[in-house]
């Protein structure tokens, strides 16, 4: 019997969402792939002709989540390249809320410096997409000429240092992590002004 393509995804789509389900209520540590497939209905075996292993399935969510940031700010408020930036990386922080307490693994593989692009690119687009936008801002306030891959680069990281801090943020309402974020794209917006002069 051929599956199709519509039952692959709802499949897919079944494993995150009981996935998402579990990490919450379990925990991402206790939370096992044998129990992901049992809540998903499916055999251990099948998970994984879906998902190599449970940080697959974490980027995966996170891919999902980050895919609709660009609908989830309004750039056009922003007066300075500083603060589009600023509301960009904020969105992305906020889409990706329901996974802070899970993001590492993501952190630690798909969106290591040291990653490799998986077959299908998935890991690698967290990053392309969101380097992407970050163009597109920088195009907005006429400033693309300075966005060398050494720019890129060091935005990156200054990117990944919040979304790390982010994760072991215990204020209220993550006003440490909202400071570092400031400071880091005031950092990089300073940077590019001086690079250009």
């Amino acid at each position: 019997m051929r599956v199709t393509a519509e039952a692959k995804e709802a499949t897919r789509r079944k494993i995150l969402d009981m996935s998402q389900d579990l990490f919450r209520t379990a925990g991402y540590e206790a939370t096992t792939t044998r129990d992901i497939a049992r809540a998903a209905g499916i055999a251990a075996g099948t998970l994984f002709n879906y998902f190599g292993t449970k940080e697959a399935i974490v980027t995966a969510l996170v891919v999902d989540s980050q895919s609709r940031i660009a609908s989830s700010f309004d750039a056009e408020q922003a007066q300075s390249l500083e603060e589009a930036l600023f509301a960009h990386a904020a969105a992305g922080m906020r889409s990706l809320k329901p996974y802070r307490k899970y993001l590492t693994p993501v952190l630690e593989t798909a969106l290591s410096p040291l990653a490799e692009s998986n077959q299908n690119g998935v890991d690698q687009s967290l990053k392309t997409d969101h380097l992407a936008m970050v163009f597109e801002l920088a195009r907005r306030f006429k400033r693309e000429a300075s966005l060398t891959p050494t720019a890129m680069q060091l935005y990156w990281t200054l990117y990944l240092g919040v979304l790390s801090s982010w994760t072991r943020d215990k204020s209220p309402k993550q006003e440490e992590t909202l400071a570092l974020l400031d400071q880091s794209m005031a950092m990089f917006a300073h940077w590019l002004d001086s690079d250009e002069g």
